[in-house]
């Protein structure tokens, strides 16, 4: 009997842990506008707010910054986020959807700072999966 009740449990486990590997991350992300994901790249840009980026950006995004012609991937742009995780920039910001057709949008996120001005070209794509943030050209003014 002793056996059978470790078997039993030793089953229940397995199963549960099966389970939770299977299990996909469900994206919260998903069903929102491409407006809504358009301020949540500028909560984290901004404000270093982290937790929805591994959601927020396509697989094959690209940042490129026009100040000094640096291109980087999605990898190397989520850890600079990661580094800056908390901090909050002192810029007054605004965006505006310059278009939007079909699946897919882009929109200009102005960051207004003392000294200067961020200008963020934000490219997005829907997919099954929702809008994600494709590409991001900075320029400064």
């Amino acid at each position: 009997m002793k056996t059978k009740i470790t078997s039993i449990a030793t089953a229940f486990i397995v199963m549960a842990s099966f389970c939770s590997f299977a299990a996909e991350k469900i994206n919260p992300l998903k069903d929102l506008n491409s407006a809504n994901i358009i301020r949540t790249y500028l909560e984290a840009a901004t404000a270093g707010s982290i937790e929805y980026n591994k959601f927020l950006f396509s697989d094959d995004f690209q940042y490129f910054n026009t100040a000094n012609n640096v291109s980087h991937s999605k990898r190397r742009y989520l850890s600079f986020l990661k580094a800056n995780r908390g901090l909050k920039f002192n810029c007054e910001t605004t965006y505006q959807l310059l278009d939007e057709c079909g699946k897919a949008c882009v929109a200009k996120v102005m960051m207004k700072f003392d000294k200067f001005t961020r200008i963020d070209y934000i490219t997005l794509n829907q997919s099954e999966d929702g809008w994600k943030v494709s590409k991001v050209v900075t320029t400064y003014l």
